[in-house]
């Protein structure tokens, strides 16, 4: 039951208070305001899914170790 109380403080005061501040360190070590470092971080997440959904999907390992292997068999 202590657990589940130390567990609800930290979810509650300490995660908030972490993340604010690493938003803050970054975007003054960035030397942009906060609001900018927000849309940026959406813009960069909107692309880097464009590119997993894209040509991302071409470049799976596992999809290139099968057209690898098919390749050696093919050769050998």
């Amino acid at each position: 039951m202590i657990a589940l109380v130390i567990y609800r403080a930290v979810a509650d005061h300490v995660v908030p208070f972490a993340v604010t501040l690493t938003t803050r360190m970054l975007a003054r070590s960035l030397n942009m305001p906060e609001p900018l470092l927000h849309s940026t971080g959406d813009y960069v997440v909107a692309r880097v899914t464009a590119f997993e959904h894209g040509v991302g999907r071409s470049l799976c390992p596992f999809r290139l170790a099968r057209l690898l292997r098919a390749w050696w068999r093919r050769r050998h």
